[in-house]
């Protein structure tokens, strides 16, 4: 096996040389050679990162939290673990469903995790069965990611497995139980543990040291998304707790740090995530996890939270903070978040930011850790542990009145009065991208007034050649205008251009030239827009600027919505939202024509719909102009007054 080890190590290190789209930062390459980490890594047998027994769960969390995790677990104790059939698997190809898979298997794993933990802090024996019939059951599996993440096969080829996410979560679940529960699991049997290594090793380890870097998720040459750091978090993980071999150790996890610069090389200087705020959990949060692990597993001899791009990657989720649970939403984020303050919390004390603390502060108030039960075992874990430190402190948190995120080319600004606007230009080959160049979204006082509607529920044509017929990634469904039928196209050459953002204390402005994100057919030779948030004046202001070398249809404007849609007198709409919020959008009324309509919300994507904004409809305000010009400038003014 040493040979494998080392042609893992030298593919990763001669793979960081070269490329043409990405900053060769390498900040862990460069910061730490494999014989340094060699030196401080701390040897598997005296790795002991969280508590094993009741006395040390005693010592570190509350009581009313661990009597909280068992009571929460021992529902699970008769549950049965379901086999995954073949029928099953298939429903990916054959219907394009992915959700009858994913909740028989996240289920188990789930499940699982919460009894390996409470058989750890109680010590009573009462779930070992249960933790043993869990872990063979995963371990029959022939595959444990999706069958969305095998091509169009639905069922995988089991002489060569494939590392997706859930592989990747799936071995952490298989470490964890070696950690917290193996003394018990060898009582019962010996070959429970032999096993957890086996299946860990042929699907994780070995196609990892072998052929990972054929994965788009470790491009050395092109920027990568959260499925890197995500994936490395879990592999450092699974290598630190079940390797025995303390070379073939330090190589993986000397490769695990190489293949996270990969991630980091391919964010721009502002550390911001082109995914959005909830993807940013399974992103920078996730880098985040990787370097607790580092820095925990070398006593703090791998630590680079004093690098700015990492406390610039830490801020982006304060910046598109909007208010209570909502978050700026573009591309395929979600725009409401029950965000983990605890980790932010921790966050923050890592790159030594008062603002981020103070913010992480301000959600553990509002969500104190309840249960566990999703991704990312070992920040789950690390929040249990910071339960109590933060008791009973509260949270100062102020946002800023404006932000630029320029390398995602966001601006957020607000106003005193609880106005809030957030735009974008950037292109439309960013990642889970939607064709939305220069969109905006505006909430008064906390609540959605002009929104971006969001993504529907995933299925097979989510991400493949039939994603932009859905409606919610087309800019026909976005806050943008339609030009001689038109709508925005998909493509790293469909951006904004000529991007300017500007703020001081009267108001804040992003303005660009959007011509270049439609295609030539719409006769587009200028189209520019400038979003202005008006703190004087309380309003926000869209002004659009255009010249055509023909226009043979009239132009037309789309407006989202999920507030109320009163058509008031000439040149004025009437939105009222949630908890009576209210604005005006102020038109000229000789120069646009009103119609309305409520995108799909039946069909397997559409569904989650009906639910996203908390019940509230989604409808399309379009306006469709009343003259055909080839140069023209109108200006929409939503107003709080």
């Amino acid at each position: 096996m040493k040979k494998i080890y080392t042609i893992c190590l030298t593919f990763l290190c001669l793979s960081i040389l070269s490329n043409a789209q990405v900053t060769q930062r390498n900040i862990l390459a460069n910061a730490y050679s494999s014989d340094f980490v060699k030196e401080k890594l701390i040897g598997k047998n005296k790795y002991t990162p969280y508590p094993q027994t009741p006395t040390e769960w005693e010592e570190s969390v509350p009581d009313s939290v661990l009597k909280m995790l068992v009571q929460n677990a021992r529902k699970f104790i008769n549950y049965k673990f379901e086999p995954i059939s073949a029928t099953v698997a298939l429903d990916f190809v054959r219907s394009g469903d992915r959700l009858r898979h994913s909740d028989i298997s996240f289920a188990k794993r789930n499940n699982l995790f919460e009894m390996i933990l409470a058989e750890s802090i109680e010590d009573k024996g009462i779930f070992t069965e249960a933790i043993l019939n869990g872990i063979w059951s995963i371990c029959e599996e022939s595959y444990w990611g999706v069958p969305a993440h095998i091509s169009k096969t639905g069922l995988p080829d089991v002489e060569e497995p494939i590392v997706d996410l859930f592989t990747a979560e799936t071995a952490s679940v298989m470490a964890m139980a070696d950690y917290f529960v193996g003394e018990k699991l060898d009582k019962i049997n010996p070959f429970i543990r032999k096993r957890i290594y086996h299946e860990t090793n042929k699907r994780l380890f070995i196609p990892m040291q072998l052929y990972g870097n054929k994965y788009g998720w470790m491009s050395r040459t092109k920027p990568v998304n959260n499925w890197n750091p995500w994936i490395m978090s879990n592999w450092m993980l699974s290598t630190l707790m079940l390797e025995k071999n303390e070379d073939r150790r330090t190589t993986m996890l000397y490769a695990s740090m190489v293949g996270l610069d990969a991630y980091l090389n391919g964010l721009g200087d502002e550390g911001g995530c082109d995914e959005g705020p909830s993807y940013w959990f399974a992103a920078g949060a996730s880098v985040f996890d990787c370097l607790e692990l580092l820095e925990g597993a070398t006593n703090g001899a791998v630590n680079i939270y004093e690098k700015e791009l990492i406390k610039k990657m830490a801020l982006y989720i304060t910046k598109t903070h909007i208010s209570g649970k909502y978050f700026v939403n573009f591309a395929d984020a979600d725009p409401t978040l029950e965000t983990n303050g605890l980790m932010l919390y921790r966050l923050g004390k890592s790159i030594k930011d008062e603002g981020l603390i103070d913010f992480g502060r301000s959600w553990i108030e509002k969500y104190p850790l309840k249960n566990i039960n999703g991704f990312m075992r070992m920040r789950q874990v690390k929040d249990i542990l910071t339960t109590s430190e933060e008791k009973g402190k509260s949270s100062n948190y102020q946002p800023e009145k404006s932000s630029w995120i320029s390398d995602v080319q966001i601006m957020t600004a607000r106003t005193d009065k609880g106005l809030f606007l957030a735009s974008h230009g950037g292109h439309n080959a960013e990642s889970h991208n939607h064709n939305d160049v220069g969109d905006f979204i505006i909430y008064k006082n906390g609540e959605p007034m002009i929104v971006d509607a969001g993504r529907g529920n995933y299925t097979a044509r989510t991400f493949s050649s039939q994603r932009y017929e859905l409606w919610f990634t087309t800019s026909a469904y976005h806050n943008l205008p339609i030009v001689n039928g038109y709508t925005q196209k998909e493509g790293r050459e469909y951006e904004a251009k000529d991007v300017l953002y500007t703020s001081n204390e009267k108001e804040s402005s992003l303005s660009m030239n959007i011509a270049s994100a439609y295609p030539k057919e719409a006769g587009i030779l200028s189209w520019k827009r400038n979003v202005k948030l008006n703190r004087e004046k309380e309003q926000v202001e869209i002004a659009d600027n255009y010249l055509m070398n023909e226009l043979k249809v009239p132009i037309q404007q789309v407006f989202m919505t999920i507030c109320d849609v009163e058509i008031g007198k000439k040149g004025e709409i009437n939105l009222k939202g949630n908890n009576d919020q209210q604005i005006t959008m102020h038109y000229d009324d000789k120069l646009w024509k009103i119609s309305t309509d409520m995108p799909s919300t039946e069909g397997m994507e559409y569904t989650s719909f009906k639910t996203k904004w908390g019940g509230n409809k989604i409808t399309r305000i379009i306006l469709t102009n009343t003259s055909i010009n080839k140069k023209g400038n109108h200006k929409i003014i939503f107003a709080t007054k």
